[in-house]
């Protein structure tokens, strides 16, 4: 398990859990010159492509006095304390203009990223689109007011006073296998050609398990027997963590029941390797842990890296 680190994953820095309610030192990181703003525009990330791929850290100098307040503490990435900032919404070309960098997507950029700063600006990403989702309480309207360096939310109204806390959305995605092959689908929206695994949302009250059997019977009406985990990937688009298995159908006969893929196939290794060659399938890049499923499970049959393959076909 040990390679198995996706990208926007990995330990890379201290989340400082204990110091988001110490006033005190978070004045001090704020003045001592050892805080950085990773500033969030839209849903992209302020960062430098050219010479090479990496994040844009601010000084607190170059941000309005004003956003100092609402900053949510990250953690400690190497010797600075981080801090995300919304920098506003609106057309691509309003974004506010810094002294260097572009305000980019991750998934166009996040690949190329060293692992470390990819998974501090999915974290910034996903921390500021989750408080642009609770601006208000979900249950008396009031307004909400961050706490907590912004890893909490209280509602201003004194007779609720409601605490919200950030949340994520857990969603399987799994490899089905049958006798040497791989389950893979594809919906009507994706690029011409594109074919993935089975993915979708856990439903209230169901298990991890039974969020793989349900989705790959609802999507391609194959039966799944045994599930085992992969690995794991956030992904803050805004909210969703993917949760990889690996399955083996019981029963493989497709049948495409709800309508949200528009066809769905079995690839032996053979027939997976020559359509990657000749163009005629393609899979996610490597930024998606689809991508590292399908890998995987190839590179268990065979001698050879696959993973290698689709990074320098999707990469072209």
């Amino acid at each position: 398990m040990a390679d198995r680190v996706n990208v926007f994953a990995g330990s890379h820095f201290d989340r400082l859990g204990h110091r988001r309610r110490d006033r005190d030192w978070l004045d001090e990181a704020l003045q001592n010159g050892r805080a950085a703003f990773i500033p969030v525009y839209n849903d992209r990330s302020l960062v430098l492509t050219d010479p090479g791929p990496s994040a844009v850290m601010l000084e607190p100098g170059e941000l309005a006095s004003e956003l100092h307040d609402g900053a949510i503490l990250l953690g400690e990435f190497g010797d600075r304390i981080c801090f995300a900032v919304d920098v506003g919404e609106g057309e691509p070309g309003q974004a506010p203009a810094f002294s260097s960098g572009s305000f980019r997507g991750l998934r166009t950029v996040g690949l190329t990223f060293p692992q470390d700063q990819a998974a501090l600006l999915a974290y910034a990403q996903a921390m500021v689109l989750w408080h642009r989702r609770h601006r208000y309480c979900g249950r008396c309207g009031a307004p909400s007011q961050g706490n907590d360096c912004g890893h909490a939310l209280h509602c201003t109204e004194p007779g609720c006073g409601q605490v919200i806390f950030p949340r994520i959305d857990p969603a399987i995605i799994v490899l089905v296998e049958h006798d040497g092959r791989a389950l893979l689908g594809r919906q009507p929206s994706w690029p011409e050609g594109v074919y993935s695994t089975v993915a979708g949302f856990v439903e209230p009250g169901e298990s991890l398990e039974d969020a793989v059997r349900r989705e790959v019977a609802e999507e391609t009406g194959v039966t799944v027997g045994g599930v085992s985990y992969h690995s794991s990937q956030p992904w803050p688009f805004p909210s969703s963590l993917m949760l990889g298995f690996r399955a083996v159908a019981t029963e493989p006969s497709i049948s495409l029941n709800d309508n949200e893929l528009e066809d769905a196939q079995w690839f032996s290794r053979e027939d997976l390797a020559s359509s990657l060659q000749n163009g005629r399938l393609r899979v996610p890049p490597q930024l998606s842990i689809s991508s590292r499923l399908i890998a995987h499970w190839y590179d268990d049959g065979v001698t050879g890296r696959l993973a290698a393959v689709i990074d320098a076909l999707t990469r072209g």
